[in-house]
């Protein structure tokens, strides 16, 4: 019961967000069906077990409210972002978690579908990708912005776009461009900096770490192997000397005992003593430990400008049996950072694998069915303000509190879905709505 009465406070709150009064019994439904134990969260199942009687009128409203209905996602994931906020604890520590994640998709028109790498899928195919920033502590962590990538096909097509109501303004972006976007725009409405943590494939792009670094933010990123950095006690050559005309040279350069490695090559050069096995969490049978090792270095791989980049860290995994290093990282931690310090924050990343998870597994992430833009963005908001309720509700009660939450949405299953139901996207029936994407993605893993 005092769950219920939370989930009523709660989308009261969000209810504030949305304009017009007539929009909140939608948020409400759809919010609740997100939350059922319905093995597809589409629009028609879900429908259809909220008023089994009344199938047709509830899927015409949610679909309204999902798809058409011109409510503002910044406006909603801020209202959940101030709920769960306060129970994060980051006063203790903050972090701000950039990542992106693949919905296999097999049709061709659903917006921003094109064959790219796909994380869930491992290998390149049909799939959306969108980036994501989440804020995060020690005790918990939610999504604050999600946004569609829209792969340069897609950006140069205005057919597709105008039928996929992509809006006008909005150009081609690189994913790490999106993320810097994100971040922008969480330090405008006054969210609490953390440190930025994100895989190689934004943390390899130096312009991406700038970006950060001139935001006032700390780092600490994935990078690849073959990202070269300038060792501990090398640097590059000076400027040529001036010939007395023309403009007197500025642009460091390399030499014979004056150029970069790779970070692999570093690590591999290290001395056995450099490595310590460090600690970093408590996992579910055992405790999380590795071996690492961190010197100070300078990144390099973008070329020689007329001053050198700042010095970091340079963090470096090799798990005691492999045969070479596993995971590099850059972080502008302080210099007087411990190495137990330096790897506990970049290993902070581990949550937002909880997020997706439980996102894609309970609520409904990847089942959206549609194909144009804002119903994409709605369906995703309305999954991270269910999740951000879980969330609240952990935070303050802990596994008591979820498993209440679960058994009193297990329980709003009643009546019984109509014999024979068969929700839209089904195999065994073809949808017969042309808004909505007949192969939509099935899978629900990260």
């Amino acid at each position: 019961m005092q769950a219920v009465k939370a989930f009523e406070r709660y989308i009261a709150h969000l209810s504030e967000g949305l304009g017009h009064v007539d929009r909140h019994a939608s948020l409400k439904g759809y919010c609740t069906g997100l939350m059922m134990p319905l093995a597809r969260k589409s629009v028609e199942p879900m429908a259809a077990s909220l008023e089994p009687l009344r199938v047709s009128a509830r899927h015409q409203a949610l679909h309204h409210f999902v798809a058409r209905s011109e409510w503002s996602d910044g406006t909603v994931l801020k209202r959940v972002r101030d709920w769960v906020t306060p129970l994060l604890g980051l006063q203790d520590g903050c972090y701000w978690i950039v990542d992106d994640t693949g919905l296999p998709k097999k049709g061709k028109h659903s917006v921003g579908v094109a064959r790219q790498y796909c994380g869930q899928l491992g290998k390149q195919d049909n799939c959306q990708v969108a980036v994501s920033l989440s804020l995060a502590s020690t005790r918990g962590s939610v999504p604050i912005a999600y946004q569609l990538y829209l792969p340069q096909e897609w950006a140069d097509d205005p057919v597709r776009r105008q039928t996929a109501g992509v809006p006008e303004t909005l150009a081609f972006a690189t994913k790490p461009a999106i993320a810097l976007g994100q971040m922008r725009s969480a330090l405008a409405q006054g969210v609490r900096p953390g440190v930025v943590l994100a895989d190689a494939g934004y943390g390899d792009e130096t312009a991406f770490r700038e970006g950060i670094t001139a935001m006032g933010l700390l780092y600490a990123v994935g990078i690849r192997p073959a990202t070269t950095v300038w060792a501990p006690g090398t640097a590059p050559l000076p400027p040529k000397a001036w010939a007395g005309h023309g403009r007197p040279p500025t642009k460091l350069r390399r030499g014979p005992g004056h150029k970069p490695v790779s970070a692999r090559a570093l690590a591999m050069s290290l001395a056995p003593q450099a490595w310590q096995t460090v600690t970093w969490r408590e996992g579910t049978n055992a405790e999380l430990c590795g071996r690492f090792a961190a010197l100070r270095v300078r990144a390099a791989h973008r070329g020689l400008g007329s001053e050198m980049r700042a010095e970091e860290w340079l963090l470096i995994e090799w798990p005691e049996g492999d045969k070479e290093p596993v995971k590099y990282f850059f972080s502008t931690a302080p210099e007087y950072a411990s190495l137990e310090q330096l790897v506990f924050v970049a290993k902070m990343r581990w949550r937002i694998e909880r997020d997706y998870q439980d996102l894609k597994q309970d609520f409904g992430l990847s089942h959206y069915e549609g194909r144009g833009w804002r119903g994409f963005h709605h369906h995703a908001t309305l999954s991270i303000a269910a999740y951000g309720f879980l969330m609240a509700q952990r935070l303050q009660m802990g596994a008591s509190g979820e498993e209440e939450i679960k058994k009193n949405f297990a329980q709003r299953q009643v009546p019984a879905v109509p014999e024979g139901f068969v929700p839209r996207g089904s195999p065994s029936r073809p949808a017969p709505c042309g808004g909505l994407d007949l192969d939509a993605a099935r899978s629900a893993e990260h």
